[in-house]
């Protein structure tokens, strides 16, 4: 396609770069990790909506991360798995469905601030259009002030703001989190409380430690072309990866749920 179209409503998208030998294992793995995560979160939030005993503020707050969950990687991951089976040359995706692709992406990862990201969203719309290309898996806002030809400096100056405020912001929350925990077990004398707080802990910070990781080298890496299929890996696995575990850690771990769980299936079986 022609990349010159004035504010054309029709982008392309660049897709996954796989070869013909790995399409199709790359398209399975992606295809069941999605399985994967719609079934963990879906059975999850059912699981908390129809146990009245899990009918609490801990549960209740808990059942966010599931529909965050489901709702990032179903804006993302079918949209990859149709495009894969396309010819690059027919990956077209309406602006709009762009821009709304997009937001929720951005809301997937950065929730608790959604307002900036509308700002930071709304700063991009503004700007006139003289390319169509997205050199991105999926949308979002880095990929589509790239199609301006206008000075996007106070865009990269806002996002980059917005991305050291809110690292700084979770970072740190972890930080003065994890010390307070950490006080806890040491003036603690129960094993039993010391080791389950051990066991979330430390399963909580390594799915942190790589949501971050990747959301990070994701950022970093829009400023060079030349890593593209690092990039567009590191995007895709910032969706994925939490998706998959925090059902696992979150909910498997917790003995509320688990006897639910347990209750439910014995109901269901007899």
């Amino acid at each position: 396609m022609d990349n010159y179209t004035f504010n054309s409503l029709t982008l392309q998208l660049e897709g996954l770069n796989v070869s013909k030998d790995t399409l199709y294992p790359v398209f399975l793995f992606f295809f069941f990790a999605y399985i994967f995560i719609m079934l963990l979160n879906i059975g999850i939030a059912i699981l908390i909506f129809i146990d009245k005993n899990l009918h609490q503020p801990m549960y209740l707050l808990f059942c966010n991360l599931p529909f965050n969950d489901i709702l990032g990687n179903s804006i993302m991951v079918p949209r990859l798995l149709m495009d894969m089976m396309k010819p690059s040359s027919q990956r077209f995706i309406s602006y709009y469905e762009c821009v709304a692709q997009a937001f929720i992406t951005h809301m997937f990862g950065t929730t608790m601030a959604l307002v900036l990201v509308g700002i930071l969203l709304g700063l991009t719309i503004r700007l006139n259009r003289c390319r169509t290309l997205i050199i991105n898996p999926f949308c979002d806002n880095a990929s589509l002030f790239k199609l301006s030809c206008e000075s996007v400096f106070i865009n990269n100056v806002y996002g980059l703001t917005f991305t050291v405020v809110l690292f700084t912001c979770s970072i740190g929350s972890m930080v003065i989190t994890y010390t307070k925990i950490t006080v806890v077990c040491l003036t603690s004398n129960s094993k039993s409380l010391n080791s389950k707080a051990l066991k979330t802990c430390s399963t909580h910070l390594v799915v942190f430690l790589i949501m971050m990781f990747s959301g990070f080298t994701n950022i970093i890496l829009h400023r060079f072309p030349q890593y593209s299929d690092y990039r567009k890996l590191s995007a895709i696995l910032f969706h994925i990866i939490p998706g998959s575990l925090n059902p696992i850690i979150y909910g498997v771990q917790s003995a509320e749920i688990c006897k639910s769980l347990s209750k439910f299936s014995l109901n269901f079986l007899c």
